[in-house]
């Protein structure tokens, strides 16, 4: 029984001793970190102000180590929370082929940002060297990726319209000179029986790396509408006979398959196509088929075919 109120005793003498060494040790470290101490810390650059006719390089300085006499609670604060320090771009020195931020202002920009009750000592350079470079600019035109499938006798009228159709890009002249369009990702739509609207990325060039682009994205849309088909008889003209002689082909004439829209094929007849064979093409050989080409077609259509590609003929003397 002794023995227990003893146990117990001691249990309590260690909790009551524990306690104030924990008090005492709290006291003593928020009294060391109350006192001001000189230390390095590490500030995060960011780049502002930056002239139009300037931009960014990848190779541009993030972190800047900087003396600082403030409080021990600050030093604390710093390594949890990097202080951020913005860098006015706007009065870089250009330098020896170099943008430079000469020690007086870069002091002074840092200065003016930091707490009343932190004085900046010292920094690890002399000058902020600044990554930038002489900025081009170019419009580009952008073009669709598309890869459409329709219902039958469905098609799309005309071409897809894209908003915005440009996208300016912005870099070094050497990155963009070559750059003379922009596509779109892949859009795979199937059956497809009206119009269409979606959104798609721009795919940009690999190597651009000191480029930016106004633009990431893009609408892409369609009008879809219903065709049909008509065949009409077309006469075949020759051009370019031999002298002396009449080319008689058979047959005379040739059958063209036009798909359009129903209310179009009612304003289109045989006369708005011309069919040509030219027997110049043979070159003295002894071929008795010409190669038949279409000369003349109407607008506004979706596809004009030919039924038969040559066709035979004979030579008739005058």
């Amino acid at each position: 029984m002794l023995k227990k109120v003893l146990h117990g005793l001691n249990q309590k003498k260690v909790k009551v001793f524990s306690l104030f060494l924990v008090c005492s040790f709290l006291a003593w470290f928020l009294s060391n970190l109350s006192e001001s101490y000189e230390a390095r810390s590490n500030l995060v650059l960011n780049y502002r102000n930056l002239p139009d006719s300037l931009l960014l390089g990848k190779n541009s300085e993030n972190v800047i180590e900087a003396k600082l006499r403030t409080s021990g609670f600050q030093f604390l604060f710093y390594n949890f929370v990097k202080k951020q320090i913005d860098i006015d771009v706007s009065e870089v020195e250009y330098q020896n082929g170099q943008y430079v931020l000469m020690d007086d202002a870069l002091k002074k920009q840092i200065d003016l940002q930091l707490s009343q009750n932190i004085s900046l000592l010292d920094l690890d350079r002399s000058r902020l060297v600044v990554d930038l470079y002489q900025v081009a600019s170019k419009e580009i035109p952008i073009t669709a990726n598309l890869d459409l499938k329709f219902q039958q006798n469905f098609i799309m009228e005309g071409e897809p319209k894209i908003t915005p159709d440009k996208v300016v890009v912005k870099g070094p002249e050497s990155e963009i000179d070559t750059l003379d369009e922009i596509q779109t990702e892949s859009i795979q739509l199937t059956n497809l029986s009206a119009d269409f609207s979606k959104e798609a990325a721009l795919i940009f060039p690999k190597g651009l790396d000191n480029s930016i682009f106004s633009i990431g994205r893009v609408n892409v849309s369609g009008k879809v509408v219903k065709f049909s088909e008509e065949v009409f008889e077309i006469p075949i003209t020759v051009i370019n006979p031999p002298e002396g002689y009449q080319v008689k082909t058979f047959p005379d004439a040739v059958t063209v398959l036009c798909k359009a829209t129903v209310d179009r094929l009612k304003g289109i007849s045989s006369s708005d196509f011309e069919v040509e064979a030219d027997y110049a093409q043979l070159n003295g050989s002894n071929k008795n088929t010409l190669l038949l080409t279409i000369t003349k077609e109407p607008e506004n259509v979706y596809d004009v075919r030919l039924s038969e590609k040559t066709v035979n003929f004979v030579l008739e003397q005058q």
